[in-house]
């Protein structure tokens, strides 16, 4: 769940892009650095959520969205948006897994004793 937040927020921050630089008067060169960047780092946070330093890094990009909010006001709705998006699928994503753990320890549990 964590990787589609950040897939579709990856385009919406993209998005912010001709945003930032037509409506908010920033210059280019940072308009696109900012933009394509947050856009190319949720990318490749998707592929790296195996690690943990990833969902931390995930944080860090909501942070960043919200901030973004500075430069196009819109970006504090839209980045508390996914921020609340990214709380719940990272929340319940754990969640998951430990119900997931616990059930197969249950399992492992049952079949050591009809083993014996």
């Amino acid at each position: 769940m964590c990787a589609a937040v950040l897939c579709l927020e990856a385009i919406t921050l993209g998005l912010t892009t001709p945003v930032m630089i037509t409506v908010a008067g920033v210059a280019r060169p940072t308009a696109l650095v900012v933009g394509i960047g947050l856009c190319l780092a949720c990318l490749l946070l998707s592929g790296m959520l195996r690690a943990e330093w990833a969902y931390k890094a995930g944080w860090a990009v909501q942070v960043a969205a919200v901030a973004l909010g500075f430069v196009v006001p819109m970006m504090f709705v839209l980045g508390l948006i996914f921020a609340i998006l990214w709380g719940s699928a990272d929340h319940l994503g754990r969640r998951i897994e430990r119900e997931r753990a616990a059930a197969w320890a249950a399992y492992e549990a049952e079949q050591g004793d009809q083993a014996s």
